[in-house]
């Protein structure tokens, strides 16, 4: 005889590759997106139930379900079709499904203690419509360009299913403008919008432009920067619907939203929006996936768009809208290249920069010089022995911070106290190379004494508000010379920088790595998109030793347009993304490089014995960067043309993971779609 029970499928935040199930007590039931305690071995953990089914089990089973020991919420947190997202995710990205829904909520929603009250009654207006608000007029009219690029947005969003539109506007041509101008009418209907930027620097300029425009209209902000009580007040406002404007970082794509009627990604090249540890997501892919469930129009922003994304508009796939004008009499920048190779640079500096640097802070003008590494000088040596400052826990060289007076790896965030001597040979003459933007500043400062270098990196930035006070003291328009790294590089607008100079970058055009080019456009062309943003014209410096280089000729002679195209040619020859689909095998062990590279072997040969045809394998290879922080890396990638039969790979890997030796002695993941192969 058989009876039948109610049970619950729970997702718990712990590597398990599915979900859990337990029995609810008779008459009970319970909606998906609620949080549970429930028993798992001696513990009781929290867990989310993602839906409930009955069973029918005999009654002389002598495994019996466990119960759900409590229930921690009254309204589900997540609702049904953000669900629907992570599982998808799940699926796609082959993530324990447990990891990747506690993943999505704050922190403070991932430990087993229900709501405070005061945070309960945030929930509370979920159920209700919002009134309407009204929007101020702007004070920045569109221009003709901007109003023909709207109109054409919003006829294409009246399609039942619309697809993503990509908007590619140069830079200074103003597509936040016409972010605000699309998302007025539907946050004065009661819908939400959800605007997602890749880093916490670009949100404090985004959340000022937005409060002009919008006025009191209730706005949330989500990013790393808030305490965990002030990122789950935001989210559960989110969640009510009270808040009708969410701006945030890669994550706040999780956020619910129930009146969602609009998402936009700016700056959707950047690679901040790929989850580089645990849950491997691309926030915008996700956002187009959410976009296409819930039937929502999707704006994609870039001057320099992913050539993933080029390729999807140049299919049909994407709807296609370029800006080409600088709002009024605003020029697009002049561009040169300098050879360095002629001179002995000062700083990093040839004559002609500095020359141009003190010809701008003469005119009262500003100057940026741009230097994507921290730090003061990369390396730390003894010129009689040879010896090197390198990482204990890395293969990797330390990094000398002067001001600290400290060795700092870049990569586990070890630090040392600098050594008086050599540890070798007992040299007290320790000699570095190379500079980072700390040295760039003090030779700087030394150069044009009688003028301010603000420096803004993540080391001069780390502390709550020391971003927007810098960025404050640059928008002073006071004559000063500006240092940074990518941090600057997009975004930002300083009406008063009329010069940029962009060092070192011949080391993306000798990269082995596929990508290396096209980051590399991306990221010349958004630094450069700095200079001259108001009325005054502007000037950027391109320094390399590489002046000849085809690809960057065509960059600054054409524009990206045709420089991306030329690099989806040379993809396409070779079937990389977006002509062919990858996914990344990491494995790590702390014992030794060979433990990780016989476990991917092993791996290797387990697809090799499948009928899965059409997946290459290449590798398994040590990692550019063997060892971080005490454990020896190693990949192998897998390809495929087909991304079904890629997929089909994986998941009979994972299937068969219990059963490769070796498993237990390393740690190893799945990338799909990788980006960064370091």
């Amino acid at each position: 005889m058989n009876q039948n029970h109610l049970v619950a499928q729970i997702a718990i935040p712990r590597p398990l590759p599915s979900l859990l199930t337990y029995s609810l007590p008779d008459g009970q039931t319970l909606a998906p997106g609620i949080r549970t305690v429930v028993p798992l071995g001696k513990q009781q953990v929290v867990g989310m139930v993602i839906k409930t089914e009955t069973w029918e089990e005999p009654t002389d089973n002598a495994f019996a379900l466990k119960p759900i020991t409590a229930t921690l919420d009254q309204l589900p947190l997540p609702d049904t079709h953000l669900l629907e997202l992570l599982q998808w995710a799940t699926r796609y990205y082959h993530h324990p499904p447990g990891e990747v829904i506690f993943n999505a909520l704050p922190v403070a929603l991932r430990k087993p203690k229900p709501l405070s009250s005061r945070m309960q009654k945030l929930l509370l207006p979920a159920a209700q419509k919002p009134t309407a608000i009204a929007v101020p007029e702007s004070v920045f009219p569109l221009t003709n360009e901007q109003e023909q690029c709207l109109l054409s947005i919003q006829q294409w969003n009246q399609h039942k299913k619309p697809y993503p539109v990509l908007l590619h506007g140069i830079t200074g041509s103003g597509k936040t403008e016409i972010y605000l101008r699309l998302i007025a009418p539907l946050v004065t209907a009661g819908q939400q919008a959800l605007v997602i930027v890749p880093e916490i620097g670009l949100t404090p300029q985004l959340l000022l432009r937005f409060r002009q425009f919008f006025g009191t209209l209730p706005l949330v902000c989500l990013h790393s920067g808030l305490s965990d009580g002030e990122r789950l007040q935001a989210w559960l406002q989110a969640r009510s619907g009270q808040a009708r404007i969410i701006i945030g970082t890669r994550s706040a794509i999780f956020t619910p939203a129930p009146q969602l009627g609009l998402i936009v990604i700016d700056e959707e090249h950047d690679t901040s929006l790929k989850q580089q540890e645990g849950f491997r997501y691309h926030g915008r892919d996700l956002a187009i996936k959410r976009a296409q469930m819930l039937g929502i129009p999707i704006i994609l922003g870039s001057a320099t768009p992913a050539l993933e994304t080029l390729y999807n508009a140049q299919a049909g796939r994407f709807h296609y809208i370029r800006l080409n004008q600088r709002p009024g009499a605003t020029l697009t920048p002049e561009l040169q290249i300098q050879d360095t190779r002629p001179f002995e640079l000062q700083a990093g500096l040839t004559p002609a920069s500095l020359q141009a640097i003190r010809q701008t802070l003469a005119r009262g003008e500003q100057a940026m010089v741009f230097l994507n590494r921290r730090g003061f000088a990369p390396a730390l040596f003894c010129p009689a022995c040879g010896w090197q400052a390198s990482c204990k826990h890395c293969s990797v060289n330390m990094t000398w911070h002067a001001r600290r007076n400290k060795l700092v790896c870049h990569h586990c965030g070890a630090e040392q106290a600098t050594p008086a001597q050599c540890p070798t040979c007992h040299n007290p003459k320790l000699t570095t190379q190379g500079q980072g933007t700390e040295r760039l500043e003090l030779s700087l400062q030394s150069t044009f004494p009688e003028f301010q270098v603000v420096r803004i990196d993540r080391d001069t930035t780390s502390r709550k508000g020391e971003l927007e006070d810098k960025l404050a003291t640059v928008r002073g328009n006071e004559p000063l010379i500006l240092v940074g790294t990518q941090m600057l590089a997009k975004g930002h607008d300083f009406p008063n920088l009329t010069l940029v100079v962009i060092l070192d970058i011949d080391h993306s055009l000798l990269s082995t790595d596929y990508r290396a080019l096209e980051r590399l456009g991306q990221l010349l062309v958004q630094v450069a998109g700095r200079a001259g943003r108001a009325q005054k014209p502007g000037k950027v410096i391109l320094q390399t030793s590489q002046p000849d280089n085809p690809l960057l000729h065509q960059l600054i002679g054409h524009g990206y347009t045709p420089f991306a195209r030329q690099l989806l040619e040379d993809r396409k020859r070779w079937h990389f993304p977006p002509f062919g689909h990858q996914a990344l095998i990491r494995a790590s062990s702390t014992a030794s490089m060979e433990k990780a590279l016989q476990f991917l072997e092993r791996v290797s040969q387990l697809l090799t014995g499948t009928d899965v045809s059409g997946v290459q394998r290449l590798g398994p290879i040590p990692a550019p960067v063997e060892k971080r922080a005490n454990r020896y890396r190693a990949q192998l990638l897998l390809t495929s043309r087909q991304r079904a039969r890629l997929h089909t790979a994986l998941q009979h890997l994972l299937h068969a993971e219990g059963n490769i030796p070796g498993r237990s002695s390393v740690r190893w993941s799945v990338d799909v779609d990788p980006i960064d192969f370091s």
